[in-house]
């Protein structure tokens, strides 16, 4: 038995850095779950990690005899495995919804942000950061009908969206202080306000925004 298969408790390999880790991060902070969240360097993983994991990837949540690889299918299963508060809607059509924009932010954003956070390619580099930003100045105007993004509760969208936001600093945008921007300021604003938002930042994704 290997000694991943000996923990009691439910354990998160959690890259600091990376967004798709500190996703995982927000819903588990949201629930109040008792995890161990064990920080992993992407280039070096810890042998336990890579003892379940055959993709060998980041972030990766072990619980008891359960292994799960993908950020999207974790956040889900901790939503049914805790469901209060939960975090997508009640009724079918609304949870679709919000499933559908989880799919487009990963199709539209989440690659522009891959490219900000790992390219070497100064032209990659140039390029997704002007995309990224002219894409949240497109959506910005969304905001200003509901409190979070297309929802009147905080949902999986704002998990998987907010970390991004977060970063821009380290990405060189700065969002211009404009009226059709606004909306989306204040949304940045509240949510990064929330108390387990603030939970789930480690201390490189903290020195990216000191007061």
């Amino acid at each position: 038995m290997g000694a991943s298969a000996k923990r009691s408790a439910m354990t998160l390999f959690s890259d600091a850095r990376d967004h798709y880790s500190h996703r995982v991060r927000i819903v588990l902070c949201e629930k109040n779950v008792t995890v161990e969240v064990v920080t992993a360097d992407p280039q070096d993983l810890p042998a336990e990690l890579l003892e379940v994991n055959p993709h060998k990837s980041l972030p990766t949540l072990v619980d008891r005899d359960l292994m799960v690889y993908e950020s999207r299918v974790m956040m889900e299963y901790l939503d049914e495995r805790f469901p209060h508060p939960p975090l997508l809607p009640v009724y079918p059509v609304a949870r679709a919804e919000i499933r559908q924009f989880i799919y487009r932010l990963e199709q539209d954003l989440c690659p522009l942000v891959d490219t900000l956070s790992h390219s070497r390619s100064k032209e990659q580099v140039s390029g997704a950061r002007r995309k990224l930003a002219e894409e949240l100045i497109a959506i910005a105007p969304i905001f200003a009908e509901r409190p979070f993004f297309m929802s009147q509760d905080f949902s999986l969208l704002d998990c998987c969206f907010a970390p991004i936001l977060w970063r821009l600093p380290a990405f060189d945008i700065n969002l211009p202080q404009a009226r059709p921007v606004q909306p989306l300021l204040d949304y940045m604003q509240r949510v990064f306000q929330r108390e387990t938002f603030q939970a789930s930042l480690t201390d490189w994704e903290k020195s990216l925004r000191k007061s």
